[in-house]
C-alpha cells in the first residue's frame, strides 16, 4: 500500500472507532437498559455501509482504495467483532442468557440482511 493509502486507512480506523463510541453512547442515553442497542445499531449500520461499498465495487463504482479506507478501515473499526462479542458475553455473565442469545443471533441476522440490502442498493 502507498503511504497515502496507509494514512487514509489509519484516519478511517480512528474515525470508525470514535463514531462507534459516539453512536453507542448516544443510543445508550436514548434507550438505557441492559440490552446493548447502541452496538446492535452500529453492527447493522456498518454491515449496510459495507454492503453498499461492495455492491458498488462489483459494478466498478468504487475502487480498491475506497474499499480499503472506508470498508476495512472505517467499517472495520466501527463494527468491531470484539465489541459485539463482549456485549453478548456481558449479558450472559449477568445471567441474561436469553437476552445474550437474542442479541447475538439478532445482530447476526440483522447484519446479514442489512449487508444484503446494501449490496443490492450499491450495485444499482
Amino acid at each position: 500500500m502507498s503511504p497515502g493509502l496507509w494514512a487514509g486507512f489509519l484516519l478511517a480506523c480512528s474515525a470508525g472507532a470514535v463514531a462507534r463510541f459516539l453512536v453507542d453512547g448516544w443510543i445508550g442515553r436514548k434507550w438505557p437498559g441492559p440490552f446493548p442497542w447502541g452496538i446492535f445499531a452500529v453492527t447493522v449500520v456498518g454491515c449496510f455501509v459495507l454492503g453498499v461499498l461492495t455492491g458498488s465495487a462489483s459494478r466498478g463504482g468504487v475502487g480498491l482504495g475506497v474499499l480499503t479506507i472506508a470498508g476495512t478501515g472505517f467499517c472495520g473499526a466501527f463494527t468491531t467483532f470484539s465489541t459485539y462479542t463482549l456485549q453478548a458475553v456481558r449479558l450472559a455473565e449477568e445471567g441474561r442468557g436469553r437476552a445474550a442469545a437474542i442479541y447475538a443471533l439478532g445482530s447476526l441476522l440483522a447484519g446479514l440482511a442489512a449487508a444484503a440490502v446494501g449490496q443490492v442498493l450499491g450495485s444499482v
